[in-house]
């Protein structure tokens, strides 16, 4: 038989494995097995949480219902992935097996060198196929958007019309159920508004974005108050492959395409088309960056546990206070805009990119905390946890990565800019529900009086600031910019930025 195994790949549309496995299938005229394995090792990964299982669960169902609909079936097992291929092996031969290539986290990557070593052994051909602009073994990163650029032009993929026959006698090997958190001692932790997982709802947000929500994307992407409405919400759907980074960006051109007609038929406002020029542009902008971050872990794994500009090691290892971390976590460092964003990611399990920054620029500068546990934590959250976006960003935001400016936060400033009415600080944090706006962006700078006749007492009823900005910022860029003295780093930095730089200028 042949093996088409899912991954984060859980779509059917535009998936150049599954085509590849239905035509191999129909020329050695043999069953195709299309198979999902829920990786014991993966889940109880310290970067996995219930959320994500629940996204992935979303995407199979609707995934299970869409073979269904065309004949066929998607099977499921759980365990290791040798372990399972060997066994289906032994009872029911496999001819070839089919994927995508998976740039995932360490354990992910052992996986698939054994996966690789177990296929080479059994004689048994493993064909793993791209299916965004990450290209693997890059030799340069000179040329690499040229590359993307083709990749996402290529005509999409359809759904094949006919679809070899399901292998028979399988049943005690593998089942169709789907496992649940509770089947893993997956516990909640506080998410309540998730997003659904499944490609109808990400093409519905696909569309809604191009067409109504996204006018004001340039603008309104930066606020927590906004950005809930105006951001496009895909990144989870391209983190588990419920739609391709190429369909989002071809039908973004097409509606580029949309705006040039109706600019000649002058049917739409001068303004309006500016707005959707504008935030059309920066939509398919981020495209690119998304694969071009992701890139970055392909091109160096290791960048997920180590500090990726050397020169950092030993600034943050030995220090680390969990008062300060636990505070973080919970949403009560006595920082508004922090507060509210850590608590509103726990129950959305999103935030937009400008606060995610800030929650991870303030962990690593006014805490001082190390960026692989605050990292871990973050993953647990975002259900569009994306290891090769997730790890560059969070050592980009902290200051290791020894190409990009350091970029310290201040959380007043931001809580006066992007939400100068406390409309979200006030959602999230209620304790400083009748606080006025003068004082909401520093609570603690409120008279005794004011605080009290608020009902909200500065470390009674909400706490206070678990460190001092100005103090804490100060240290920071003395500490950070020590580790980055001219003549110890030059080198470095110059093979990072070969490696790594963007070649956008």
């Amino acid at each position: 038989m042949i093996v088409l195994w899912f991954k984060k790949d859980l779509r059917l549309h535009d998936h150049p494995a599954l085509c590849a496995a239905v035509d191999a299938a129909h020329a050695n005229q043999c069953p195709l097995l299309c198979l999902y394995i829920y990786e014991d090792q993966v889940i109880h990964a310290e970067d996995f949480s219930r959320r994500h299982l629940v996204f992935i669960n979303d995407c199979l169902a609707e995934l299970q219902a869409s073979l269904r609909a065309i004949g066929q079936e998607l099977w499921t097992a759980r365990g290791e992935v040798v372990e399972i291929m060997h066994r289906l092996h032994q009872n029911y031969p496999i001819l070839h097996i089919f994927s995508h290539q998976e740039t995932g986290n360490a354990i992910t990557y052992r996986r698939d060198i054994q996966v690789k070593a177990w296929s080479q052994k059994q004689r048994i051909a493993w064909q793993e196929l791209p299916q965004n602009g990450v290209v693997r073994c890059l030799p340069t990163r000179d040329g690499w958007a040229k590359q993307w650029a083709i990749r996402m032009r290529q005509e999409l993929l359809d759904v094949p019309e006919k679809f070899p026959q399901v292998p028979q006698g399988l049943d005690q090997l593998l089942d169709r159920s789907l496992r649940s958190p509770a089947s893993f001692d997956l516990s909640s932790d506080g998410e309540r508004q998730l997003q659904r997982g499944g490609s109808r709802p990400a093409f519905e947000l696909l569309d809604s974005f191009l067409q109504r929500r996204g006018k004001h994307f340039t603008r309104d992407m930066s606020s927590p108050v906004t950005a809930y409405d105006a951001c496009s919400r895909l990144s989870p759907y391209f983190t588990h492959g419920a739609i391709s980074v190429r369909e989002a960006y071809q039908i973004g051109c097409d509606r580029k395409l949309d705006l040039k007609v109706m600019k000649a038929e002058k049917s739409m406002p001068a303004a309006d088309l500016k707005l959707w020029n504008s935030a059309l542009r920066s939509f398919l902008g981020r495209l690119r960056w998304h694969c071009h971050f992701i890139q970055k872990l392909e091109d160096e794994p290791e960048l997920e546990s180590r500090n990726l500009f050397r020169a950092c090691d030993g600034i943050r290892e030995n220090e680390w206070n969990d008062k300060y971390y636990q505070a973080w976590c919970e949403g009560k460092t006595g920082y508004p805009i922090v507060d509210a964003c850590m608590r509103a990611l726990r129950a959305t399990g999103w935030i937009n990119f400008r606060m995610r920054a800030m929650l991870m620029s303030f962990s690593s500068y006014h805490l001082w905390l190390h960026w692989r546990k605050t990292g871990l934590h973050l993953a647990r959250l975002f259900t569009d946890y994306e290891p090769g976006i997730h790890w560059p960003q969070v050592q980009m935001q902290s200051g290791t990565t020894g190409i990009n400016s350091i970029r310290i936060y201040s959380p007043a400033k931001q809580a006066i800019d992007q939400d100068p009415q406390g409309i979200f600080i006030r959602q999230w944090v209620p304790e400083l529900q009748e606080m006025p706006d003068c004082y909401l962006a520093e609570p603690w700078n409120a008279p005794a009086m004011e605080q009290k006749m608020n009902h909200c007492l500065i470390g009674i009823h909400y706490s206070q600031p678990v460190v001092d900005h100005a103090t804490a910022y100060a240290a920071a860029q003395r500490r950070i910019r020590a580790s980055r003295s001219p003549q110890k780093a030059r080198q470095e930095r110059q093979r990072i930025y070969q490696k790594h730089g963007s070649r956008k200028r």
